[in-house]
């Protein structure tokens, strides 16, 4: 099982620090998107903070599980962003679907198991 972690935890790592590095390096063009998917971007756009911290964050985090340092801190921190993932292909743009749910069982797993480092913030006072 030690290993199967090491290999979500890099496979992780790399996706968010591609996605981040692409973003911030400007490697990609942007897809021309339609209907409610172009809406949504444009309003993430509009706020004008929310895409850069969004790709800080996923740079941070994959950074974390990269190095295999902060991993119980990053899987909490990258967790919503990984739910919105998987709403947004799921309810907007199927075609990334099977990437989202990878991001999103894999943030799962790594949180299933380093859930020793979560009981303090989880137990009834």
């Amino acid at each position: 099982m030690k290993i199967a972690t090491i290999i979500i935890r890099i496979l992780f790592g790399l996706l968010f620090v591609f996605a981040s590095g692409t973003y911030f390096l400007d490697l990609v063009p942007e897809p021309e998107l339609t209907g409610n998917m172009k809406v949504f971007n444009e309003g993430i756009l509009a706020a004008g903070y929310l895409m850069p911290l969004v790709k800080t964050l996923e740079l941070i985090c994959g950074l974390a599980f990269l190095t295999g340092r902060f991993v119980p801190l990053a899987t909490v921190v990258i967790f919503p962003i990984s739910v919105n993932i998987l709403g947004v292909h799921t309810f907007m743009a199927p075609e990334g679907l099977a990437i989202a749910w990878f991001v999103m069982l894999a943030n799962l797993f790594l949180a299933y198991r380093y859930r020793s480092h979560y009981k303090g913030i989880l137990e009834r006072k």
